[in-house]
């Protein structure tokens, strides 16, 4: 059992994340060591998985090499993640018996379930022009379904939209590149690696060690979560940590290492906040993302980044980039507590190379 301290806990997490001062430089490797990127299409500043590149690699990361791997396949987008193409090996076990994974499946997976069958016409219509025009995107895609989605938010009706991401889950198609309504789709056969699936229970196992070696410290059991566990079962070592409830994991690797800390400036769908219990219980710090209040209800603003110093998370950057104006526009800065005068100078830095990054001019208030 390891006795942490907060201060331990939060540097564990940030070596994991590769937010130390030694910075990562390839973009392949960096996705790898952060197990995946978040998707979101919100682009206030700029796509979230560019940020969380930025973040890392600093102003020397060039977009177009992720859009580069992209194309070549050396990273694919799944179920609402970037990640690299060999970890589908760990996916397509789960595929096969899909939604059945022993008492892992749920109701609302079963209920999908029934769905698909309900619309196998419209799967196979999908298949059957996939393999012989593919890749295609949604708006070219037969909608054949014989039971509607319904939904009581924005996916209702939107039937190939939700069958594609069903199929997804099953094995049957990969998204092969584009993004949005953009997006290309084609048989998931010719986009993934083909090598052996790892078996499942073994592919659970290892999910959980990369999983945690990308978060370096979490739960061993958590809420359940529609993209990605924020929980990491027995991979690692048990921990307690000072101050906060229950037991933790963490891999050993990441303890006791030299830690030197710099600035940062994090999307909202950045990985060392996903979990928002662990990020209130080691680094005692909240964050709401803000875009769908009311502006006059926003406390931080609507796309805030978190910011970062050393090993605390220690307040947000109200920013938006408007391209047309070609300027990046700092609206606030909000400091949780008064900052010394080389926390600001860091942060200042790490703006500016924001700006930089995006090449625009830098306007603040």
């Amino acid at each position: 059992m390891h006795h942490l301290s907060r201060a331990d806990a939060r540097r564990v997490a940030v070596r994991a994340q590769r937010l130390t001062a030694d910075r990562p430089t390839d973009v392949h490797d960096t996705v790898h060591d952060l197990w995946l990127l978040l998707l979101n299409p919100t682009a206030a500043i700029a796509p979230s998985a560019d940020l969380v590149l930025w973040s890392r690699i600093g102003s020397a990361y060039d977009p177009r090499e992720l859009a580069d791997a992209l194309e070549q396949q050396s990273i694919l987008e799944f179920r609402g993640t970037l990640r690299v193409a060999e970890d589908l090996a760990l996916y397509r076990a789960e595929m096969e018996v899909w939604p059945e994974v022993g008492a892992r499946a749920s109701d609302w997976q079963r209920s999908n379930r029934r769905w698909v069958a309900d619309n196998e016409g419209c799967r196979q219509d999908i298949l059957e022009l996939l393999r012989a025009d593919g890749p295609l995107p949604v708006s070219e895609l037969p909608d054949t379904c014989v039971r509607p989605w319904r939904s009581s938010g924005w996916n209702n009706n939107r039937n190939v939209t939700m069958l594609l991401d069903l199929m997804m889950q099953m094995g049957d198609v990969a998204a092969t590149g584009g993004t949005g309504r953009d997006r290309l789709w084609d048989l998931a056969e010719r986009v993934y690696p083909q090598v052996p699936p790892v078996p499942l229970e073994e592919a659970f196992r290892i999910r959980g060690e990369r999983r945690l070696a990308a978060l370096g410290i979490a739960r061993a059991k958590g809420p359940a979560h529609p993209v990605e566990p924020v929980d990491v079962g027995e991979a690692g070592e048990a921990a307690t940590v000072e101050g906060v409830r229950g037991q933790w994991r963490v891999d050993p690797a990441l303890l006791d290492a030299p830690f030197e800390g710099r600035a940062a400036l994090l999307s909202p769908f950045d990985l060392l906040l996903h979990d928002r219990k662990r990020m209130t219980d080691i680094f005692e710090s909240d964050y709401i993302l803000e875009m769908f209040k009311p502006a006059a209800a926003r406390r931080w603003g609507y796309y805030a980044l978190p910011v970062l110093v050393g090993d605390r998370l220690v307040g947000k950057l109200d920013a938006t980039a408007d391209v047309r104006a070609g300027v990046l526009r700092v609206n606030a800065v909000h400091e949780d507590e008064p900052w010394s005068a080389d926390a600001r100078a860091a942060v200042d830095a790490e703006i500016d190379d924001l700006a930089q990054w995006l090449e625009l001019d830098l306007l603040r208030p």
